[in-house]
């Protein structure tokens, strides 16, 4: 059959061609890709036939002119040894060249390990379980490490001797006149079929899967804070630490509370007679009720602190304080009485409240 037709060039390719040619071919049908398939070895051992003929000058030159090849320069197309560099010099493709390119080498030139990459989420809480802690349950997809594999994207073929050099560890390699030897690029010297690529995964080392991940809320988080959970992102890749879940809090406004630090702020109503004879006022907090001591003569706005009835720090732990503004209200009707006194509360204290307003 015409070495050219096997190879699927035309007569008077370039030695760079004929190169092209063999490496396609060789990843399509070279045996240790096919492993057991009979006919791609016999194919195989065709396409290895002609490269050898055609990239060695001398050997081609005899080939083109129809000359027939002395018995002793023909290479033996089986693959005892798996010489497969042909006579072409420097310039010949060597099988350890087309294996590099064929497989993935995983020993020192295997990348360095890359942390996993870490997921987000978003839930809402109420002001209350936020200011409690509470514990949430949140379902996210993340790559995880194959359970088949473990990680190494890789399953083992049932043993035997490695087909590259069968079983000897080492192949054969000619340089002009010379033979060199070295490691077998096939089994990296140990004389056995390498791995194949994990099915499950892919040769990935990991598969997406949905997980629930409980997530403690601590006392006191605050409205767009976040939370991280160790090891709970995406697997690392080759045997790289998994990255961080970060899930963002988002609070509900409370009708009487708003937040500014730990310190939590609201405003009670109080009446004429209790800002101006002083009381003791009913005040609610979130961990129940409270007394405020109104001293006589208290304005509208005026602030009073209760120590440590705030939120905690999710830092430190430590409570801020809740800051009491009270609002002065007046009673909607007055009768004839009530204006009365009030009109003779006006003569008895008849000082100008506008003395000094817009000096």
């Amino acid at each position: 059959m015409d070495l050219y037709v096997i190879l699927g060039l035309e007569h008077g390719a370039t030695e760079s061609e004929i190169k092209r040619a063999y490496r396609r071919l060789a990843r399509r049908y070279h045996p240790d890709i096919n492993p057991g398939d009979r006919t791609a070895e016999a194919r195989f051992r065709q396409i290895l036939e002609a490269y050898e003929t055609l990239i060695d000058p001398e050997r081609r030159t005899r080939y083109d002119s129809g000359s027939p090849i002395a018995g002793e320069d023909r290479r033996t197309s089986g693959f005892e040894g798996f010489d497969f560099s042909g006579r072409g010099g420097d310039h010949a493709a060597t099988f350890g060249d087309l294996f590099a390119e064929v497989f993935t080498s995983r020993g020192e030139q295997r990348p360095a390990p890359e942390r996993g990459v870490d997921l987000h989420h978003t839930f809402t809480l109420s002001f209350e379980a936020a200011f409690n802690g509470t514990q949430r349950t949140v379902t996210v997809t993340r790559r995880e490490t194959c359970r088949t594999c473990a990680g190494t994207g890789l399953t083992r073929l049932s043993t035997g001797a490695c087909l590259v050099c069968q079983g000897a560890g080492s192949v054969r390699t000619v340089r002009g006149h010379m033979v060199f030897t070295r490691s077998c690029p096939g089994c990296g010297g140990s004389g056995q079929q390498r791995p194949r690529p994990c099915e499950p995964c892919g040769g990935t080392g990991q598969q997406t899967r949905a997980e629930s991940v409980a997530v403690r809320i601590p006392a006191g988080v605050a409205d767009g804070e976040r939370i991280r959970v160790a090891g709970k992102g995406n697997a690392g890749q080759r045997g790289g630490e998994a990255g961080d879940l970060y899930v963002t809090v988002q609070v509900t406004p409370h009708p009487l509370y708003h937040r500014e630090g730990d310190d939590l702020f609201i405003t009670v109503p109080i009446a004429v007679h209790e800002a101006a004879l002083g009381a003791r006022i009913d005040v609610p907090t979130p961990d129940g009720g409270a007394k405020v001591r109104v001293p006589p003569g208290t304005q509208s706005g005026q602030r009073f602190r209760l120590r440590e009835r705030g939120a905690a720090s999710t830092r430190d732990g430590r409570r801020g304080d809740l800051v009491v503004e009270v609002k002065l209200v007046l009673p909607r009707l007055l009768d004839e009485r009530s204006k009365e006194l009030l009109r003779e509360f006006g003569r008895i204290n008849g000082e100008n409240v506008r003395e000094s307003f817009g000096e």
